[in-house]
């Protein structure tokens, strides 16, 4: 079994030849019915000069075309190169033996870490929810004391060592 699909039943790959063909195939009638136009524009001693002009415009978008299909051709060549020199690496196929009765498979030995018990995890310390308390409220008693934690020190200068 190939890896990836092949080639001939790859979608993009004939695209690209569909597309490319169509783009020679119609840039070559726009060359030619340009060419044929300004043929006879040029005849024509009446013919103004737009008319001349304007064949010549047609003349360069067919060939535009005409290189954007020649391009795609020529990478859908370098496409079909590249992979028929590129080798695809054939993928191991387990085959069923359809005729076996036996429907268990031999198990492996576990490794004993396996069946080891779980062990309890440590519980989580949860905090109550917030809960907003109108501000006449009185604070209790292990918030009275947290609160001076924000409040400024006063220096008394027992701190500050004198030289």
């Amino acid at each position: 079994m190939k890896t990836r699909p092949r080639l001939l039943t790859s979608i993009p790959f004939w695209v690209l030849v569909v597309a490319s063909i169509a783009a020679i195939v119609g840039g070559l009638a726009i060359v030619l019915n340009g060419i044929d136009a300004m043929e006879q524009v040029l005849n024509d001693p009446n013919a103004t000069v737009v008319q001349v002009y304007v064949g010549q415009s047609w003349v360069v978008v067919g060939a535009a075309v005409l290189g954007a299909g020649a391009i795609g051709i020529a990478l859908w060549l370098a496409l079909a190169a590249a992979s028929a020199l590129t080798r695809r690496p054939d993928v191991a196929i387990e085959t069923i033996d359809w005729n076996n009765d036996d429907e268990t498979a031999p198990e492996a030995a576990a490794p004993a870490a396996a069946f080891a018990p779980a062990t309890t995890a440590t519980p989580l310390a949860v905090e109550d929810a917030d809960v907003e308390t109108p501000s006449t409220a009185t604070a209790p008693p292990q918030a009275a004391a947290s609160a001076n934690h924000d409040a400024p020190k006063l220096d008394t200068g027992d701190d500050i060592t004198r030289r």
